[in-house]
């Protein structure tokens, strides 16, 4: 090699070098033409960097097949979708459904599983959604009455057996004095039979028959309302003629308030009324008594709750007349001890 090559090369290397990539430049923008000689559009500039492992793929002629990826990128993450409704016209349906949504067949399952299959599954499974027949048995109030000089018992029990719709309820009321002779026994008992049947969703329609026991046997027709009252009071309301055609009324209401789990705070009244007076009764027309009371219990189980409370009772307008007459006191206070249960 003489002194001249050798001195070139080190300028000459350089200028090759430089040169490749301005030919490859050159060999893709003739085939960036087609065959009439327009130069073809050059898609590059919609992507900002071709991602490395997915290099383009060679074609039948050796050549990069082009990549058109860049023109559907994906949206950016938080972009909020394309809203269509501008596409769409008129205003959504309403009313009654169209005449072709009623053309198929009453029960399509029916052709896949049978008839026969499909009857007994609705059946079963409208039995079990409101047609179940459940019942209950609650002492509502099995109570001692402590007062001054004149200790006394009371019961007020109720059950029923039915669905959601229509049952049957039992009532039994009553009330005594403790101790024996003419001093003690039963004084009032009362029992009623009744057919319920819901008006709502909250309260039961309750008519049927009311039989007195004691002080003296009178049966009666009963019309009353059962349920839940806003703000969660139960009320239990009913109309009573009897078989002489008195027509007496009352009306009964409580709220249970839970300071724990367990241990719940019970305000009680209730109200009676007579739209005649009742001599055999000593009962006047109109409010005949009324009855308070606050009880405190706690459920050892759901099921048993034993209870303390006190409770105000009086008789009110001509029946008090009537009963300060006989030498009675019309009202007073009572200790109470009882106990509440459901079977």
């Amino acid at each position: 090699m003489s002194a001249h090559t050798a001195l070139a090369a080190p300028v000459i290397l350089p200028l090759l070098l430089s040169a490749a990539p301005l030919a490859a430049q050159d060999h893709a923008a003739d085939h960036g033409q087609d065959h009439s000689g327009h130069t073809m559009p050059d898609h590059s500039a919609h992507q900002e960097q071709a991602p490395e492992p997915d290099q383009p793929m060679a074609g039948h002629d050796g050549h990069a097949q082009m990549d058109h990826s860049g023109h559907a990128a994906a949206p950016e993450a938080g972009a909020m979708p394309m809203d269509h409704s501008a596409h769409q016209t008129g205003e959504l349906p309403s009313g009654s459904p169209p005449p072709a949504a009623f053309e198929g067949p009453l029960y399509a399952a029916d052709a896949i599983y049978g008839a026969a299959t499909m009857a007994q599954a609705r059946e079963t499974n409208r039995a079990t959604h409101g047609d179940m027949k459940t019942g209950t048995l609650m002492a509502e109030r099995l109570e001692a009455r402590l007062a001054d000089g004149h200790d006394a018992f009371l019961w007020d029990v109720q059950g029923w057996y039915g669905g959601d719709i229509d049952k049957f309820v039992l009532k039994s009321e009553g009330e005594g004095a403790f101790g024996g002779g003419s001093g003690g026994g039963v004084e009032d008992a009362e029992i009623q039979a009744l057919w319920g049947h819901a008006i709502g969703p909250w309260f039961d329609l309750q008519a049927g028959a009311r039989l007195d026991l004691e002080p003296e046997t009178r049966s009666h027709l009963v019309f009353g309302v059962q349920g839940l009252a806003p703000f969660m009071f139960h009320v239990d309301a009913a109309a009573f003629l009897s078989d002489r055609g008195d027509l007496t009324a009352r009306i009964e209401g409580e709220y249970d308030y839970k300071l724990t789990q367990r241990l719940i705070l019970q305000p009680r009244a209730e109200l009676e009324l007579a739209a005649q007076d009742i001599p055999e009764r000593e009962t006047g027309a109109g409010l005949t008594k009324f009855e308070t009371g606050l009880r405190l219990r706690y459920e050892l189980a759901r099921e048993f709750a034993p209870y303390v409370g006190v409770g105000y009772e009086a008789k009110l307008g001509e029946t008090a007349d009537l009963a300060r007459a006989a030498g009675e006191d019309p009202d007073g206070l009572a200790l109470l001890l009882g106990l509440r249960a459901w079977f």
